[in-house]
């Protein structure tokens, strides 16, 4: 972590007790300065000196025979005002990430610009932020994180909108140029264990991955992280799959495994807010760059903290295009009141049209492009057989459902076309686990 040290005379603030701050000194104090809950006993003279503020109310307590000044929603809180107290005393002070936007903001607040003494502490300040905090990639995502508690100030001093550049920048950043230190967790993907020339993984251990910063920005709160990755997104350098990877890790971060955490009171607005969020963010190539079992996951976590129908929408169009992906399991959507069955078997079902929709689509201008049959349209696009096959063990689950209606299991099993399903082995075992389980229920 970079840090900065301003002052070299030793640090002579006392404390008496958690609501009184003063400085050991031969001159006894001649102002009160009252911050939240603490009173500085301080000295005029080292204030005024560097704050036009300061110098300002200092005068007008005088004109009102008062020696108390009360620094009314100053930002940071006492600790930021002791910074700028010692910066103004030339006490040793020392800036980090975790201090200094409180420091920016105190400073701000108390005018200690160039006008008032050169080289201030809005200057010294700047040249940190700018030279060091921002050149280095966790210090970037630490003083981001501390804006929050800071704002309107942190915005308006553009510290919030410096950071996510200097993110968003760095991830762009060619992988073999990746020198600072990040933290990856996550086990490589299968594409990645061989490398280009036949070089094993074993060999390239050292090399870094192309979403070596997804696992950092995790830590972001909702707000911050989309405005990353909205940034991130808006470089227009940064490949789809990554951008999928990086909301798959968010949520796998954010998101509850069970159930009751999900709709619980406590927490349904922020998981309702972080799916929306994903969803939003999720790339502009409808569903190619994130996996489709990924898709369906977030698809019933989406159904259950109730998001808005637009989110829910995106997604099973995102999943009609990779449904050739998809598995029973990924499938099994559990059904919502007033559905009398386990499975929303509907959502499938208009999944599925889609997809058909969006098969016969690619089919014209396949035709378009040269004069091909129905057959070979199938022998090129694979997909559908796959969506066939996916559907066929889908009807043999449901099958067992004892609310699942007649017509249901029919409309779904016709809505795969015959040359989507040229061996029919899987639907004849659905209908004979169907027929089976109406026989008990009689």
């Amino acid at each position: 972590m970079k840090f900065m040290k301003l002052g070299s005379k030793p640090d002579t603030f006392q404390a008496d007790g958690k609501c009184i701050r003063y400085v050991i000194s031969d001159l006894a104090t001649d102002v009160t300065i009252i911050v939240g809950e603490v009173k500085f006993h301080l000295h005029k003279f080292p204030l005024m000196s560097k704050s036009n503020r300061l110098q300002k109310l200092v005068l007008k307590a005088s004109e009102e025979n008062s020696d108390e000044i009360d620094m009314v929603d100053f930002p940071g809180g006492p600790k930021a005002f002791e910074i700028c107290a010692k910066f103004c005393y030339g006490m040793t002070v020392t800036l980090n990430a975790y201090n200094v936007v409180a420091a920016r903001c105190a400073a701000e607040y108390l005018e200690m610009t160039e006008d008032v003494d050169r080289g201030n502490l809005i200057f010294k300040i700047e040249v940190f932020i700018n030279s060091s905090i921002l050149r280095s990639w966790k210090d970037s995502i630490i003083v981001l994180q501390t804006t929050k508690s800071l704002l309107p100030w942190s915005e308006n001093l553009k510290i919030v909108g410096r950071c996510i550049d200097s993110i968003a920048s760095k991830t762009s950043v060619d992988p073999a140029n990746v020198t600072w230190s990040y933290t990856y967790n996550r086990k490589l993907s299968a594409p990645e264990i061989i490398v280009k020339g036949g070089m094993k993984y074993q060999e390239k251990i050292e090399s870094v991955p192309k979403d070596w910063w997804v696992e950092d920005i995790c830590e972001l709160e909702i707000f911050l992280y989309k405005r990353v990755m909205t940034a991130v997104k808006s470089k227009g350098r940064m490949d789809g799959a990554i951008i999928g990877e990086a909301l798959k890790t968010y949520a796998v971060r954010w998101l509850p495994d069970s159930v009751d955490a999900l709709i619980s009171d406590v927490h349904s607005w922020r998981n309702k807010l972080l799916v929306e969020t994903i969803v939003c963010l999720l790339p502009s190539d409808k569903g190619v760059s994130c996996s489709c079992s990924f898709l369906l996951k977030l698809l019933k976590v989406a159904i259950l903290v109730g998001v808005d129908d637009s989110a829910r929408e995106d997604l099973m169009n995102r999943i009609s295009l990779k449904l050739d992906e998809a598995s029973v399991k990924d499938l099994l959507i559990p059904a919502r009141s007033p559905q009398t069955t386990i499975y929303d078997v509907g959502m499938v079902h208009s999944i599925v049209n889609q997809c058909m929709i969006n098969e016969k689509c690619s089919k014209d201008l396949d035709l378009g492009k040269n004069d091909v049959g129905c057959t070979d349209f199938v022998l090129g696009h694979g997909s559908l057989l796959s969506v066939g096959k996916v559907i066929d063990g889908y009807l043999e689950e449901i099958a067992r459902d004892p609310n699942l209606s007649l017509a249901s299991f029919i409309d779904l099993a016709r809505s795969i076309p015959e040359f989507g399903r040229p061996v029919h082995d899987g639907l004849y075992k659905a209908i004979d686990m169907y027929l089976k389980y109406i026989c008990r229920s009689i």
